[in-house]
C-alpha cells in the first residue's frame, strides 16, 4: 500500500498545522446561525420550538442526507444504551437524528468553531440539548480518555485529514472493547483526481482521499475488524439526479448548503457529481469493531 503522503494531495513541505487551519477557514461563515435563523423564518419555521425535520436540507451536510445516516445507524445496530462519538459534526444534524431516531447519547466535535456554536443552538431549539453536546477539537487529538464511546461515527470527513493513520487510531483509542466504528465516506475513484472546487476543498491542497482499498489496510492497521463494507456510488448517482431535477422544477430552497458554503456551492456540487460520473470518486459505507492491538 502507497503512503498516505504518496497517495493524497498535500502541498510538498505543507505541515499539518497549516492544513487544519485551511479546513477551518474553507467551513467557517461569519453569522451562520443568523442566517440559518432567517432561513427558517423565511421558509415559515416557528425558530423558537424547531423539528429536527424542519433542518433537513441544511442539517446532514453529506450524500444523501439523512436516509444515508439512517442506514448506517442499522447497520451499526444503534441502540439508546449507546454512546456515540460523532467525529466531524458540523451544525450537528447526525447527532441530532441519532439522538431523536434511537434515543442514545451523542457527543460532536469538529474543527470549525462557529459550527459548533450553531449546533448547540439547535440542539437547544429542538428540544434535544439533553442528549447532545458538541465540543470545538481537532479529529486527531481528541479530548476523551481511552474506552470513553460505544460507538464511533464520521461521515464525510476524512477527505480532509491528511494523517489518517492517526486519524483512526484516535478514532479506535477512544473506543471501548469490542466497540464499533460507522464510516460513511468519500474515497477515490480509479479514473484520476476530483473536479475542484467540491464541497469539502476548494483546491487540491486540503483534500486527501483514499482509494477503498488504502482504507481496509489503514483500518486493519488500526486495529479494527470490518464487519459490513457497501459501496453507495450507484445511490449517490441517482440521490443527485433527483436533487438536480428538483432544482429544476422548485429552483433552489431557502434552506440549504448554499448557507454553509456560499455562491461557491452550485459549482461545488456540480464538479461532486460530475467526479461521481466519471468514476474519480467513490462513497462506501462501513462498520467496524475494535478488535486487535494496533
Amino acid at each position: 500500500m502507497n503512503s498516505i503522503e504518496e497517495s493524497g494531495t498535500r502541498a510538498p513541505g505543507a505541515p499539518d498545522g497549516d492544513v487544519t487551519s485551511a479546513v477551518a477557514r474553507h467551513y467557517t461563515v461569519p453569522d451562520l446561525g443568523d442566517s440559518i435563523l432567517a432561513a427558517l423564518q423565511t421558509a415559515g419555521k416557528n425558530t423558537t420550538r424547531l423539528a429536527p425535520q424542519d433542518l433537513a436540507p441544511i442539517d446532514e451536510f453529506h450524500v444523501r442526507g439523512r436516509e444515508a445516516t439512517l442506514e448506517l445507524a442499522q447497520s451499526v445496530e444503534l441502540d439508546s444504551t449507546d454512546h456515540v462519538l460523532d467525529v466531524g459534526s458540523g451544525i450537528g444534524g447526525t447527532a441530532r437524528c441519532l439522538a431523536q431516531e434511537f434515543g442514545c447519547r451523542v457527543t460532536g466535535v469538529d474543527l470549525t468553531a462557529e459550527y459548533c456554536r450553531v449546533a448547540t443552538m439547535l440542539a437547544a431549539r429542538t428540544g434535544l440539548a439533553e442528549l447532545v453536546d458538541y465540543r470545538e477539537a481537532d479529529a486527531n487529538d481528541l479530548p476523551f480518555t481511552d474506552g470513553a464511546f460505544d460507538v464511533v461515527w464520521t461521515e464525510h470527513v476524512a477527505m480532509n485529514i491528511p494523517d489518517k493513520q492517526r486519524f483512526y487510531q484516535e478514532m479506535r483509542r477512544v473506543l471501548r472493547p469490542g466497540g464499533r466504528l460507522a464510516i460513511y465516506d468519500v474515497l477515490a475513484g480509479p479514473s484520476g483526481p476530483v473536479h475542484f472546487p467540491v464541497p469539502w476543498a476548494r483546491t487540491p491542497a486540503t483534500s486527501f482521499l483514499v482509494s477503498p482499498e488504502q482504507l481496509q489496510d489503514l483500518l486493519t492497521e488500526a486495529g479494527f475488524t470490518v464487519a459490513q463494507w457497501s459501496d453507495r456510488t450507484t445511490a449517490a448517482r441517482a440521490w443527485f439526479k433527483e436533487l438536480g431535477k428538483q432544482f429544476r422544477e422548485s429552483g433552489p430552497p431557502v434552506l440549504g448548503f448554499h448557507l454553509l458554503l456560499g455562491p461557491e456551492f452550485k459549482t461545488m456540487a456540480r464538479n461532486q457529481k460530475l467526479s461521481l460520473e466519471d468514476g474519480r470518486m467513490v462513497l462506501a459505507q462501513i462498520t467496524a469493531r475494535k478488535t486487535t492491538p494496533p
